[in-house]
């Protein structure tokens, strides 16, 4: 018996319009399911609302077409929330006699068995969330018409548990929108504009009633036109996403099979001020509720107050509604590279506390743009806080994203004990005024005036660690400065820290071997917390190490100035105005 695996999760566009999270059909699932008792489980069969199937040819062999039958686990415990046992599929074929043809991919699906009008699939396991559970090839049969249509109904069944059916249509024929790609030009400079005539094609074998264009641009681009019969929605700021802006354009008319149509007037797509890599996405569907239910997926969409964007023939090729004969050339993307830079500027702290004191320390970078900076297509991190822990200090909380390395950037096995270096990745995207805050907590372990450590933000890779896009190195380095000279505090467990206004903090007068450092020495065990902006976890190595120069107090009258909080600093912190 196999385990029925996310394999087949609703068959989606390919490529870069599944990773900019579009589906390209609507996955419904079966009706609500009947009231249970609460630790009986229920699990919902669901798929495509409708599927279209290429006409029978009259020479060679039918195309097919794939339905993807999935199965939701609705518990939320992925450790104790999956079923354990047997249970089994039963799909009634007797709606698609003469319609269509029904088998099963065998390598995804070696335990399903077709046998006259009915088909029976066993497996065993179903895990929390949702999964493909069956994929069906289906073909016209032999003898069907354009607009003959049928309908496949799916059961379960399983000792304890109840399954929800669900039901799929099967149509002979249909639509086929496919979008042309546009010559766009690819390098561009800020503030450069170009025409986008969005231009399509029913190459089906029946019209389209009415047609969803959808458009998906990244933050650096642009199109300034607000049409009244399109919504739109721009991705959550507090999210570390591409910062898109998505619209989706409801076009009426009949699409005729066999013609080609464009926009009455082009789109106008811009480079702004802040693009430097960015994508746009333009994709065309025939219109209905389900589809645009799909692609607003859930977000808050606002409509346009312009006029209304028309789409006209280009070429004629006979309007009843029906499904898209392939719905993997709907679509088409661009990628944008435009001559630009961001400025991202390290910002570290000073805090002040007696020897066995705990304090706290803010750190990181911001971008000061003008450009956001996102690695769309890789998903790889934008960048890294290279942190080096003062002499004299212990890491006792980092934030969830920092790991340890050791004294020359390398890779740590440990963890958990107090390293003398810590690595900080951001996320694939840094919008323009955004960066990264990381708290810190430190445990004072040796007095000492003025030890201070770098923070640098710097690439990932530890072996080139020049940001490709700042053309302002100097201000990539600030300092995390720990009883600084000059300042007085009655002293406490906490100490404040500055939020760096853009320039790098006074460097120290010299700078010890890290490797000496006593901060990677093994202590208590480390607690983590979480901060900063989300994104990938972990780090490659280290950047530039640098401790400051340090005076250890050892004298009597020394110590004892100490605890009098005669040298203890606390410096005004300029929090606000990295945050404004």
């Amino acid at each position: 018996m196999t385990r029925s695996t996310p394999r087949t999760v609703l068959h989606r566009a390919a490529g870069s319009f599944a990773a900019a999270g579009l589906l390209a059909a609507a996955s419904l699932a079966g009706a609500a399911a009947p009231a249970q008792a609460a630790d009986t489980p229920v699990f919902t069969l669901g798929g495509p609302a409708e599927t279209a199937l290429h006409p029978y040819p009259e020479n060679g062999r039918p195309k097919s077409s794939t339905v993807g039958i999935s199965l939701n686990n609705p518990s939320e415990d992925e450790e104790n929330g999956g079923f354990g046992g047997d249970f089994t599929l039963t799909f009634d074929l007797s709606g698609v006699a003469g319609v269509a043809d029904v088998k099963f991919d065998g390598e995804a699906n070696p335990d399903c068995e077709v046998t006259g009008t009915k088909a029976v699939c066993e497996d065993w396991g179903i895990w929390p969330g949702l999964q493909g559970a069956a994929d069906l090839v289906v073909t016209a049969a032999d003898g069907s018409e354009s607009g003959d249509t049928g309908t496949i109904t799916v059961t379960g069944q399983a000792d304890g548990a109840t399954f929800t059916p669900f039901t799929t249509r099967l149509t002979v024929g249909g639509p086929d929108l496919v979008m042309e790609r546009l010559p766009f030009r690819t390098e561009l400079t800020p503030g450069e504009k170009q025409q986008a005539p969005i231009t399509f094609a029913n190459r089906g074998t029946r019209d389209a009633d009415g047609v969803l264009l959808t458009l998906r641009y990244s933050r650096g681009l642009d199109i300034p036109q607000r049409y009244s019969n399109c919504e739109y929605t721009v991705d959550d700021p507090d999210q570390p996403d591409f910062g898109s802006t998505t619209a989706l354009c409801s076009v009426e008319g009949a699409f005729e099979a066999g013609a080609t149509y464009t926009l009455a007037t082009p789109l106008t797509l811009e480079a702004t001020e802040r693009a430097y890599y960015d994508t746009f996405l333009y994709r065309i569907e025939e219109n209905s509720a389900a589809q645009r239910a799909s692609q607003r997926a859930g977000a808050l969409f606002e409509r346009g107050t312009g006029g209304v964007l028309k789409a006209v023939p280009v070429t004629k090729g006979a309007a009843a509604r029906s499904t898209d004969l392939n719905p993997y050339d709907n679509q088409q993307d661009a990628d944008f590279r435009t001559e630009n830079t961001a400025d991202f500027v390290a910002y570290g702290d000073q805090v002040a506390g007696p020897e066995g004191a705990t304090v706290k320390a803010d750190i990181g970078f911001r971008n000061e743009g003008p450009a956001w900076i996102g690695h769309i297509r890789s998903g790889e991190d934008v960048a890294t806080v290279d942190f080096t822990v003062p002499q004299g200090a212990s890491v006792i909380a980092k934030p969830d994203r920092c790991r340890a390395v050791t004294a020359d950037g390398k890779y740590r096995e440990d963890q958990k004990s107090p390293a003398p270096r810590y690595v900080c990745n951001t996320s694939m995207t840094v919008r323009d005024g955004s960066g990264l805050d990381l708290p810190f907590e430190l445990r004072v372990d040796k007095a000492m005036v003025g030890a201070s450590g770098a923070v640098t933000v710097r690439n990932t890779w530890l072996q080139n660690p020049k940001l490709p896009f700042d053309p302002k190195p100097a201000n990539n380095t600030a300092y995390l400065v720990l009883n600084g000279e000059g300042g007085s505090d009655s002293g406490g467990t906490t100490g404040g820290g500055d939020g760096g206004s853009g320039e790098p903090s006074t460097p120290p007068t010299s700078a010890p071997d890290p490797e000496k450092s006593p901060s990677g020495d093994s202590g208590s065990s480390a607690s983590t917390t979480s901060g900063g902006t989300a994104g990938t976890t972990g780090g490659s190595g280290g950047g530039l190490a640098s401790t400051g120069s340090i005076a250890l107090i050892g004298s009597g009258t020394a110590a004892a100035a100490l605890a009098a909080g005669l040298v203890l600093f606390t410096a005004a912190r300029r929090r606000a105005a990295r945050h404004a």
